[in-house]
């Protein structure tokens, strides 16, 4: 039977407190890699299906096509540079948590039903959430929690989104939702708990916010998978939707903003990862077999920098112990290796001729220019040379260039430097030649391409030296990086407190009205009447009867009073006890 490669990860996960030191490292070294071979040698098809529930739906755990491989060559070398990159963490937690990570984003690219892709979408929700807590601070700790609220609301729209499209089409399939005759409130929803997991605004806060309190290593790794898989969803899920052209462009174009207005250095890359994932979203929406392609290839080729660019900022704070630029400069004297293999993935990231991020995002912009979609062309370019700014010139420029601030520290450590230069070799080998990776994409064959034109290499220079001259003009606002920036997690911080409040007020002020209403007065009321009212009801039942039988005046009274005495005492007669149960039965029955 094929095996499936995320189980590579997660059962491999298990095994990782039984390994100590560096056989522990090598060990979880060898998983990715070993599942990279799986997933090469896995034959186009549909494997390990379930009949799920006895008729609601078939199970396809494993769903191999090119665009589930290309996806999970690029998750596991990426994992596999990281787990290199990690070789000195002696954290089991963040080992078995990043392995839980990494193999349910596998499991949920190869996921071919809707129920499948839920489960491993929710196991990648907690598992990410523990690599947050895995730092162990305050910051990292409340950051966590807004992030796993986010992700159980976008898990929720995802639920709800399955239960209305199975009800609408009574299938489980993860398929393309026709943009013509499937838009109903279930594939509505589904969307949006992509969207969730994608960053897209006003649900982006939640990346900001909470990648850069994590672990060193962990950071690296979270930029890696629940965007992107969340990009593989849509390019699977919603090619061609308009609505995405829009979303797309507006988070290419608010990461921009956000990054260069952001003064700590890894907040600058989470934003950047936004205006990225922009790019996909914009190509998805636009949805020709060019730009699915670019998409996939962008992808790709952005997990790799990222990834890079996300290790030099770690290998800053692991040796100095500071992320605010404002606090860094200088380094270049001391951490010339990171400097450097830092400064090949901001060239690629911004797209530099001869590096992986210019032959996979000319594909995008010039899928928008044959479609003649001029104002998603035109966004797409501004962000190309908005990225320049941020992540090609910002970063480094004053993390290791600006004014020194007297750090003098050592390198990062050798596995820290080999787990970049992994990287930084793929960002230039697609560069130089990027056949390899073309040759992997989905569509490949059903269009003519070539990034190796010379008007486009003219065009991406321009622009970019263009660029260049902006933030050295802008260079004095731009070092004023101690602003506070307002994000829309101000409001589910400040609303969070509001409700908070509202809550506490409303509800304890609730709980003391019940306490009065029903502790301090009913419950007293209640005894009384459960200590004396049994006997009343029964006397005011027996009276006209005693009158009836002659009983008159004080013999009555006495009667009565006797009566009551009996029901304090609890010494009723026999026959007395049983008329009174067959009048109080009559009396519930009646009422």
């Amino acid at each position: 039977m094929t095996f499936h490669p995320a189980f590579v990860l997660l059962l491999g996960a298990l095994l990782v407190p039984l390994f100590k030191g560096k056989a522990r490292s090598l060990y979880v070294i060898g998983l990715p890699a070993l599942a990279f071979f799986v997933v090469a040698y896995l034959p186009i098809g549909n494997f390990w299906n379930h009949s799920w529930l006895a008729g609601f739906g078939d199970l396809t755990f494993l769903r191999v096509d090119k665009l589930s491989k290309a996806f999970g060559y690029i998750f596991t070398i990426n994992a596999t540079a990281a787990f290199i990159y990690a070789f000195h963490v002696k954290d089991n937690s963040q080992h078995v948590s990043a392995l839980l990570y990494i193999g349910s984003a596998l499991g949920a690219v190869f996921a071919g039903d809707l129920i499948s892709l839920y489960i491993f979408w929710e196991i990648m929700a907690v598992a990410s959430t523990m690599l947050i807590l895995a730092r162990r601070t305050k910051r990292a700790y409340g950051s966590a929690f807004r992030y796993v609220l986010l992700h159980i609301l976008g898990g929720l729209f995802f639920l709800s989104g399955i239960v209305i499209t199975y009800h609408h089409s009574g299938s489980l399939a993860f398929d393309k939702f026709d943009p013509e005759t499937m838009k109903h409130a279930g594939s509505w929803m589904i969307l949006l708990g992509f969207l969730v997991n994608a960053a897209a605004p006003p649900f982006s806060a939640w990346l900001s916010d909470a990648y850069p309190e994590a672990t060193v290593t962990g950071s690296v790794i979270l930029s890696a998978y629940t965007t992107k898989t969340a990009v593989y969803t849509l390019i699977r899920g919603y090619p061609g939707w308009d609505i995405l052209i829009a979303i797309g462009c507006a988070m290419a174009v608010y990461g921009i903003i956000y990054a260069l207005l952001e003064n700590d250095m890894r907040r600058i890359l989470a934003y950047s990862i936004i205006n990225q994932v922009g790019v996909m979203v914009c190509a998805v929406g636009i949805g020709t077999a060019i730009c699915l392609d670019g998409a996939v290839a962008h992808a790709f080729c952005h997990i790799i920098y990222k990834s890079l660019l996300w290790m030099s900022a770690g290998a800053v704070l692991y040796r100095v112990g500071k992320s605010k630029c404002t606090d860094l400069g200088g380094l270049y004297k001391s951490m010339p290796w990171s400097l450097w293999l830092g400064c090949i993935g901001a060239l690629a990231i911004s797209a530099v001729p001869l590096t992986s991020g210019f032959t996979s995002k000319t594909m995008i912009i010039a899928g928008a220019g044959y479609e003649h979609l001029f104002w998603p062309w035109m966004i797409l370019e501004i962000a190309s040379a908005g990225v320049f700014l941020h992540a090609g010139i910002k970063f480094p420029y004053f993390v290791f260039f600006a004014k020194d601030r007297g750090h003098r520290v050592e390198e990062a450590p050798k596995a820290m430097i080999v787990g970049m230069a992994i990287l930084a070799f793929f960002c230039i080998a697609l560069g130089v030649y990027p056949q390899p990776l073309y040759n992997i994409l989905p569509n490949h064959g059903a269009y003519e391409f070539s990034a190796w034109k010379f008007e486009k290499f003219v065009h991406q220079m321009q622009l970019l030296l263009l660029s260049a001259l902006t933030f050295f003009v802008w260079i004095k606002w731009l070092k004023r990086t101690d602003t506070i920036v307002l994000d829309t997690d101000w409001f589910y911080r400040r609303g969070g407190s509001l409700f908070y409040e509202l809550c506490n007020r409303v509800l304890n002020n609730l709980n003391r009205v019940a306490k009065a209403a029903v502790v301090d007065s009913g419950v007293k009321r209640l005894a009384r009447f459960l200590q004396h009212g049994p006997a009343r009801l029964v006397v005011a039942a027996m009276t006209p009867i005693w009158i009836l039988r002659g009983t008159e005046g004080e013999e009555l009274q006495h009667k009565q009073q006797a009566f009551y005495e009996d029901a304090r005492w609890g010494a009723f007669p026999v026959g007395a006890t049983a008329v009174c149960a067959v009048i109080l039965l009559a009396l519930l029955f009646l009422f």
